[in-house]
């Protein structure tokens, strides 16, 4: 299948085609669309956040120490746990406006990015009320970032508060640091951010790392932590391990820059190593290309990675190689993808989806997308979401994309499209002859628009 350039950069980089909205037409164009979505201000930040840790924290203390407060009442009257459905409800709100950011987004590569890079550096709410932090976290540390370097991308997700609460750094306190002796208590070093920063976020699984690298970059990034009291620092010399640390054969610390110097400097030596160049050229490629990339196109996005991880020259690769057509509908949508460009092909405009009751977006959202696999914000670990097709269709999955098909659009708004212009606007020249003859030949509005919706052709890119 011969497919023009503005199809396949809407199906493959981005959301999908919408009525509304025409398709890029160049390279140039999906490219200056990473600018754009980088450059918007953040909704969310770390210290709106913080200031509800500490009102959650104020409030439950204070309920603590009335008795009376801790008499059984009405749920409705227990403000603790009124603020903490507020707070979780920052995470529906969130999925809220990544529907809306996906399905009316001018080109869509810039949020496929955004969303690409949230699910690389994977946080969830832990504790649960945590949303508001997780919200920051995507406006902070991922979409301002998606356009430079790997390296401001990486050194902002591994030091945000998010993850730092996510992977339990602030339990991780150094055995001989100030904390530990003037306390005199046990304490212990937390693995998980250094383990994960290795194996997840930069050289991965069989880089030729150690049990060792892990142990000694655990102690280095002792000190990095979150206080929602002073949300501003970052470092906190009292809980860091003295002298020096050595990871992946270099020493850091001790008698040389010590502190967060030292940190940035192990940051800037892991992102700079071929092997991180080579895992996130390989993921990129599996991400927006096929599960199983031609070799060529993961060494030719490593080459391009330069000094500190150049993401837009590893962009510009993607955007203009042979594979992204030669394997075309290689890649399942994901729940969410599949939602998103759903919404983005019945052209559901933004204050239609802006002023979505909460009901509803429970009801057509939220539900459905635990029911097809992807709860959100909920990943099985700091992984994050699976990549191979065979993980989101089966057919209990399958069945539940059918229905949300066949019921959701006439549930979403009034009027249907006619299902020969939808065919059209949604697939353009990519639809296949079996869908091409069903479709015409469907009982209803109803019945043609989800069969596009619910088809082989619409639920791959």
């Amino acid at each position: 299948m011969s497919i023009d350039f503005p199809e396949l950069a809407a199906i493959r980089l981005g959301y999908g085609l919408s009525p509304l909205i025409p398709p890029p037409a160049s390279p140039a164009a999906v490219l200056e669309d990473v600018a754009t979505v980088a450059g918007r201000p953040a909704v969310h930040t770390t210290a709106e956040a913080a200031a509800r840790d500490v009102q959650l924290a104020d409030l439950q203390r204070a309920t603590k120490a009335d008795p009376a407060a801790q008499m059984p009442m009405d749920p409705k009257d227990d403000p603790v746990r009124q603020m903490k459905q507020d707070m979780a409800g920052v995470r529906q709100a969130l999925l809220a406006e990544r529907l809306r950011a996906g399905a009316t987004a001018r080109v869509g590569f810039g949020e496929r990015l955004v969303q690409f890079w949230f699910d690389h550096f994977t946080v969830a709410p832990r504790p649960q009320p945590a949303g508001p932090i997780i919200a920051a976290f995507l406006d902070e540390a991922i979409r301002p970032n998606i356009g430079g370097t790997f390296l401001s991308l990486f050194t902002a997700a591994e030091t945000h508060p998010a993850m730092l609460v996510y992977l339990e750094q602030n339990r991780s306190v150094g055995d001989r640091s100030i904390r530990a002796v003037r306390s005199g208590k046990p304490v212990g070093v937390n693995e998980n951010l250094a383990r994960e920063m290795l194996e997840l976020h930069s050289l991965g699984v069989g880089a030729g790392y150690s049990q060792d690298d892990v142990r000694q970059l655990a102690y280095l990034l002792t000190g990095l932590t979150y206080d929602p009291r002073r949300p501003e620092q970052v470092f906190n010399e009292r809980l860091a391990q003295p002298g020096a640390e050595t990871v992946l054969g270099k020493s850091y610390g001790g008698k040389r820059r010590g502190g967060m110097d030292a940190i940035l400097e192990a940051f800037a030596d892991i992102v700079n190593r071929p092997e991180t160049a080579r895992f996130i050229a390989r993921k990129l490629a599996v991400h927006f290309v096929s599960d199983e990339p031609d070799e060529g196109l993961v060494a030719d996005l490593a080459a391009a990675w330069g000094k500190d991880g150049d993401l837009p020259a590893l962009y510009a690769v993607l955007v203009g190689h042979p594979q992204l057509a030669a394997q075309f509908r290689a890649k399942v949508r994901q729940p969410l993808d599949f939602l998103t460009a759903a919404l983005r092909a019945l052209g559901t405009d933004d204050g239609a989806l802006a002023a979505l009751p909460q009901g509803k977006l429970r009801r057509w959202f939220v539900q459905p997308l635990a029911r097809m696999g992807q709860p959100w914000l909920q990943p099985s670990g700091p992984n994050g979401w699976k990549e191979a097709g065979a993980a989101w269709i089966n057919p209990q999955l399958l069945a539940e994309r059918i229905d949300w098909a066949m019921n959701a659009p006439r549930a979403l708004q009034q009027t249907l499209p006619d299902p020969r212009a939808f065919l059209r606007s949604t697939l353009g020249d990519t639809a296949s002859e079996a869908l091409a003859w069903a479709v015409p030949r469907a009982e209803s509005m109803r019945d043609g628009v989800g069969i596009v919706l619910a088809s082989n052709d619409f639920n791959r890119r």
